[in-house]
């Protein structure tokens, strides 16, 4: 055949189908552009430069996988509605004389232009945006960047060779769909009837089975240990039970509706029903397919978003001092008054800065197995929610960090607790004695980093009451802690470094305890755990941004090939309602029939998932720290609401494509 026809052929093929592949280009552009910007920002050298970068690179890693191996199967998708589209096309290339190896020829030189346009403009745009999203990024976790644009090399490289498998695996796709059809079968490809499916009610019984099962899961949960078990069970029984429901249960529901002849005998539900009926099967994996991707955007917007609002009340809760410093005594002959005094006097010393709201307290920490009225030590049957942390004070601690005079009667104490109260009236730890309960209201924030359930309880003889829990305990864990913490100045706050090298100077060359040992001191600062929280919770948020919009693009191209798809098929169908009479305004509102009746239904269910997936996420949530249970409402309703607005405005453009095919106003 004469020289450069194949490549003509392949740019008229694009170019008249520019409805199917504009779409389809945009995407692969979309998908180059978010893969070069992740390994961009995951290899950027600014990330070991902040608190927790080596975090940031992980999860930025992580994400760099899962726009992969999403690009793989959602590009496989949409390519292969592409072929379908055109192999009436190759058919007729067939008929007129064109073996399967010149219609080969064809799709590779297709391949080529849409795999070249892909990376050149895909990458071109990754770098025009990867420093504005490193800006975005170091922004959010508080962090000084320069505005210096670079290219990385080896980005480039890695998403050349990424894609370049994507496009040539799907070339071999296509190729092998073309060289086991027949030109016959491609010709008549648009026009082949179909039987209308049977409702499968075992198919659906299955799906609401799993989706109840999940659901119960993810509401029957109530500590955050089990819900990291469990999440990504439930997610996937979710996913498995949405696919069933829509597949099947689409089926069943246009059966329903046929059989209420109120509903189906009007002009604007009895031709969109009947149309869809044919193709529930196809459509229900679709209609799936939008309300995880709908889901999966919901829930990560509005968890990460959450993690990253409610940053400073996490730090806050874990750190409300700006230093504490934490002293290990080996034994209860160390807590007394001169120790004390020795140890507030090396702090005072040894910073520039004055201390504000200064606290003290002495504590025990223990791990335990709550049960009824007692807490084992040690246990070979329980679930993890019976674990919670014990931490055992003073009752002089207490008195004098709440102003308050509390007395205990003989065997009894007194117990608070931040989260749910204690259930019970008695408790005994290990072997010691069985103790009356005597609940507390309040209590000062304090030194808090352990995100299980917990327990402080306040004891009046303190030093004989830990003695007898110690000797339980292996000589390595018989730990006794003093904490000084305190505020200081704002502007004294940022030197966190300089504050924790003073005191670590002052403690090597003056050690009063514990012989001086390397762990008989701890020093926590708020400042430094805060780049590191706003870090986490920075980089968090960003790449559920990132994925939401990578994920929200695959679910509108998924409606719009639905839209045309469908419109298409039903384009001759409504050319002979019109020439029986049917007008372009009854059209239209059987179009919006459909839309309302069908369409709308994946971000119902999608809405439905995220409700019953909110307390699962909580519990999770809860182990970054976030106790704020309004702020997670809020921003799962706004999410939502949101989502909302933005899905009804892609259905109303696309449901215009869809009406300009039937009608006949724009064909391609």
């Amino acid at each position: 055949m004469k020289k450069g026809l194949y490549s003509r052929l392949a740019w008229t093929g694009i170019r008249k189908n520019r409805q199917l592949y504009l779409p389809y280009l945009l995407t692969c552009i979309g998908m180059v552009m978010m893969f070069y910007i992740i390994d961009y920002l995951a290899e950027s050298p600014l990330l070991l430069q902040v608190h927790g970068g080596q975090t940031m690179k992980s999860i930025l890693s992580l994400g760099r996988i899962v726009i992969g191996i999403f690009a793989v199967i959602f590009l496989f998708y949409t390519n292969s509605f592409l072929i379908r589209r055109r192999n009436r096309e190759f058919g007729l290339y067939n008929i007129l004389g064109m073996n399967k190896r010149n219609i080969s020829r064809i799709l590779l030189w297709e391949t080529a232009i849409v795999a070249g346009i892909s990376l050149i403009c895909g990458l071109l745009l990754g770098i025009l945006f990867s420093k504005l999203a490193e800006l975005a990024m170091l922004k959010m976790v508080q962090a000084e960047a320069n505005t210096s644009l670079s290219i990385a090399v080896s980005g480039l490289l890695e998403t050349i060779l990424i894609f370049a498998g994507i496009f040539l695996f799907l070339l071999f796709v296509s190729l092998a769909r073309v060289r086991l059809s027949n030109p016959i079968t491609l010709l008549r490809s648009e026009s082949s009837g179909e039987k209308p499916p049977k409702a499968n009610w075992i198919l659906a019984l299955i799906g609401l089975a799993l989706l109840a099962a999940a659901y119960y899961l993810a509401v029957s949960i109530e500590d955050p240990i089990s819900a990291m078990m469990w999440f990504f069970v439930a997610v996937v029984m979710v996913i498995l039970a949405t696919y069933c429901l829509f597949i099947a249960g689409s089926v069943v529901f246009c059966r329903l509706l046929q059989r209420n002849k109120r509903y189906y005998y009007k002009a604007n539900h009895f031709v969109s029903v009947s149309s869809m009926v044919y193709r529930m099967k196809r459509n229900g994996a679709g209609l799936a397919s939008i309300c995880v991707l709908s889901t999966m955007v919901l829930v990560m917007i509005a968890s990460t978003g959450s993690l990253f609002i409610g940053a400073e009340d996490a730090l806050r809760s874990q750190f409300p001092q700006d230093f504490t410093v934490k002293y290990l005594f080996p034994s209860t002959d160390y807590c007394n008054e001169q120790n004390y005094a020795e140890l507030r006097k090396l702090t005072d010393d040894a910073i520039t800065a004055e201390k504000l709201n200064e606290i003290e307290y002495t504590q025990v920490q223990l791990a335990g197995i709550l049960g009824d009225g007692s807490i084992a030590l040690e246990s070979d049957d329980y679930s993890y929610s019976d674990i919670c942390v014990v931490y055992i004070m003073p009752l002089s601690d207490y008195n004098r960090l709440t102003g308050k005079t509390e007395t205990l009667q003989k065997n009894e104490v007194l117990i608070y607790s931040k989260d749910e109260p204690y259930p019970y009236d008695t408790i005994s730890i290990g072997e010691t004695t069985q103790m009356k309960v005597k609940k507390a209201s309040s209590f000062p924030d304090i030194y808090d980093p352990i995100i299980m359930k917990k327990y402080y309880m306040f004891v009046d003889n303190f030093a004989s009451y830990v003695e007898g829990i110690l000797s339980q305990l292996p000589e390595d864990e018989r730990d006794i802690y003093y904490f000084d913490a305190f505020d200081v100045d704002v502007g004294y706050q940022t030197q966190a470094d300089k504050t924790i090298a003073e005191i670590t100077a002052a403690m090597d060359e003056n050690p009063v305890f514990a012989g001086g040992e390397d762990d008989s001191y701890w020093i926590v600062s708020y400042a430094e755990n805060k780049d590191q929280f706003y870090s986490l919770y920075g980089i968090l948020f960003f790449l559920g941004i990132l994925l939401s919009i990578v994920f929200v693009f695959a679910a509108v191209l998924i409606i719009y090939y639905k839209q045309i798809s469908e419109g298409y098929e039903d384009q001759a169908r409504f050319e002979i309602m019109q020439k029986v009479g049917m007008t372009k305004r009854e059209i239209r509102r059987s179009i919006s029939s459909q839309v309302l009746t069908v369409f709308f239904a994946p971000l119902v269910l999608a809405g439905v998932h995220l409700a019953f997936a909110f307390p699962i996420v909580w519990e999770l949530i809860q182990c970054f720290g976030i106790q704020n249970l309004k702020l997670m409402i809020e921003s799962h309703i706004g999410c939502f609401l949101i989502f909302t607005v933005l899905y009804a405005v892609v259905y109303r453009v696309t449901s215009n494509v869809y009406f300009g095919i039937v009608s006949g106003g724009r064909q391609s």
